[in-house]
């Protein structure tokens, strides 16, 4: 699939209220959906970057020969799910900010990863 459908298939888990895939090298989103006033998805793009950066360095720095399958940031109201997509050797992840109260976390975790081995880059 397209990154377009992608994004549309990944709109449609329980609770999504916006979802980016990123590039990790720049920290520019190659596509949006959803977001809105209280989600600058552009914003989160960048600063999501930040989150995978420092875990990448964290993991270099113990020494760990291992590799990222998703980051979760839990938030009062909010789920943050970061994807580093595996096909891309971590240069793209995807991002999805769910609402808590009408997301299923292991549903949106199973998701993703189904949508990143349809993901054609």
């Amino acid at each position: 699939m397209n990154i377009e459908t992608a994004l549309k298939e990944a709109m449609t888990v329980d609770g999504a209220l916006g979802v980016a895939l990123v590039d990790y090298d720049s920290g520019m989103s190659l596509g949006t959906l959803g977001g809105g006033p209280g989600l600058d998805l552009e914003l989160a793009a960048a600063g999501n970057t930040e989150v995978v950066r420092a875990k990448m360095r964290t993991l270099a720095s113990l020494d760990m020969n291992d590799s990222i399958e998703d980051i979760l940031i839990t938030l009062g109201r909010q789920y943050h799910l970061i994807r580093p997509l595996a096909s891309s050797k971590g240069a793209l992840f995807l991002y999805i900010a769910l609402d808590r109260s009408r997301s299923n976390l292991a549903l949106a975790r199973h998701s993703l990863k189904r949508i990143e081995n349809g993901l054609d880059v």
